[in-house]
């Protein structure tokens, strides 16, 4: 594998990752030079986050029809010609379809980005690979608040979208000489049903919980909203069982080590999802912090995150995909109601340390999480499975944050309080129980699983070989 092919992904993964948070504390400059309120322009959030749901679903179908490499490179042209389209915008219709413009090519770099990865990384790799695309993933949500707002006040939120266009450029240059080219396939055609039902689906469900959870609309139009998206996705569930090839394949499911990947990494990341939203509430409403404090505290999960890198690959051998992630999701979920016994009595470096742990812990799981998808698939099925994993991390991460966010309104409502104290306690002691809920999918799945790729127990298995080979040889031949 060349070294280099996963770092090259990771920058432009990290480029989508950080866009999507990014603009959050510039909402009020934007809206203030493109003559609307910042209310009103949170519509722009839901829009990406909907362009995102809408053309997920299709990105494998276009990765093996037309080539991975040219799809990749492909998304980041769109989602750069979006970033300057954000940046010239000075309407919010003309913002908003920027947004979309941006979405439709981030929809397309991710699950892309994980696809190429796949194709080009031996089996024994693919865990160390895995690691780089998890960082971005992770970093980006946490780091674009506080680079969204320091941009602001210092240059222009102009620039939030226009420091896209050299690493979209270099991005492109450097994926066309260092992507490998992969063949591109004409046997499947389209499941244009499939593909108007699951882009239904996903949208319906993300836009109604991004309204439920940003209320720029009256709540009952997401509630609404995320009831049609279920109905269409139990339509397409119901399609896909009866088509030949169906734009999202729920065969892959019939396989435990994807089945539990999906459902666990759902679990786990609705209360990461959630985190995002309620710590920079809470720093900032509650203990009384400016956005640039909040910014660099959150930013503790980002350091590591990324120190993790350099852990996964040998707690894998060492003790395999099962127990990694149970022991990842149960000690991650712990570590997310921690937040709860926060005040603004709390030291800094406390909260430093256990937001450190958990930035560590999250990411061994999403490393691990993310192999564990195509551990035990081929690689012919590793296009599906990158739409399916995506399509699933844009609905959790949604209910994540509308979870988050009702609990909120809810406590705030029944205590006379809104955002008090007993609010976010109870917001992070739900959504920390959720996420450590993801330990269960893994509780059925042997030990073994993913050996192949983990390396855990491949030893043993060879000295056993070994044993038996020098136990044969031992016999006396017959006579």
């Amino acid at each position: 594998m060349n070294s280099t092919l996963p770092l090259v992904l990771a920058v432009a993964l990290f480029m989508e990752n950080m866009d999507s948070t990014v603009i959050a504390t510039s909402l009020p400059a934007i809206a203030a030079d493109i003559g609307t309120n910042p209310v009103t322009l949170k519509l722009a959030l839901t829009t990406y986050l909907v362009a995102l749901a809408v053309f997920i679903p299709i990105s494998g179908w276009m990765a093996d029809r037309f080539g991975a490499k040219r799809v990749f490179r492909l998304a980041i042209a769109i989602f750069v010609l979006g970033s300057i389209a954000c940046a010239v915008s000075n309407s919010l219709l003309a913002f908003v379809l920027a947004r979309f413009l941006q979405g439709m090519g981030g929809a397309m770099m991710t699950p892309v980005a994980r696809l190429v990865l796949v194709r080009a990384t031996p089996r024994n790799q693919l865990i160390s690979a895995m690691a780089w695309l998890s960082v971005p993933a992770l970093v980006g949500p946490v780091s674009g608040p506080p680079l969204g707002g320091f941009i602001t006040t210092y240059f222009s939120w102009h620039w939030i979208f226009l420091i896209n266009v050299p690493i979209g450029l270099a991005g492109i240059l450097l994926s066309g000489r260092i992507l490998p080219d992969f063949e591109a396939e004409h046997t499947r055609k389209l499941d244009f049903t499939g593909f108007v039902l699951s882009g239904l689906a996903a949208s319906g469900i993300v836009f109604g919980l991004s309204v439920i959870s940003l209320p720029a609309l009256p709540p009952v139009v997401g509630i609404a909203t995320a009831i049609f998206g279920f109905v269409m996705g139990f339509l397409y569930v119901r399609h896909a069982r009866r088509a030949e090839s169906p734009v999202l394949n729920l065969r892959l499911f019939s396989v435990p080590a994807f089945r539990a990947a999906i459902i666990g990494g759902s679990l786990f990341r609705i209360g990461v999802g959630a985190v995002p939203f309620l710590l920079p509430l809470m720093f900032q409403l509650r203990f009384g912090l400016t956005p640039f404090q909040s910014g660099l505290l959150t930013f503790a999960s980002a350091l590591g995150a990324i120190s993790m890198k350099f852990v996964a690959t040998t707690a894998l051998r060492a003790v395999g995909f099962r127990l990694t992630l149970i022991v990842a999701s149960v000690v991650g979920g712990l570590l997310i109601a921690a937040n709860a016994w926060f005040t603004p009595a709390t030291q800094h470096g406390v909260v430093f340390a256990v937001l450190l742990a958990a930035g560590f812990l999250r990411s061994l799981f999403f490393t691990s999480n993310n192999a564990l998808v195509f551990a035990e698939l081929s690689d012919r099925e590793a296009g599906q499975a990158t739409a399916i994993a995506a399509a699933t991390q844009q609905i959790s991460i949604a209910m994540g944050v509308a979870i988050g966010g009702g609990i909120l309104e809810i406590t705030g409502y029944i205590t006379g309080e809104p955002l008090g104290a007993e609010a976010f306690v109870n917001a992070f002691v739900i959504v920390a129980f959720l996420s450590a809920l993801a330990a269960i999918p893994f509780l059925y799945l042997p030990a073994d699983t993913g050996s192949s790729v983990s390396g855990h127990g491949r030893k043993r298995v060879a000295q056993q070989e070994q044993a038996l080979a020098a136990e044969r040889t031992s016999q006396p031949s017959p006579a």
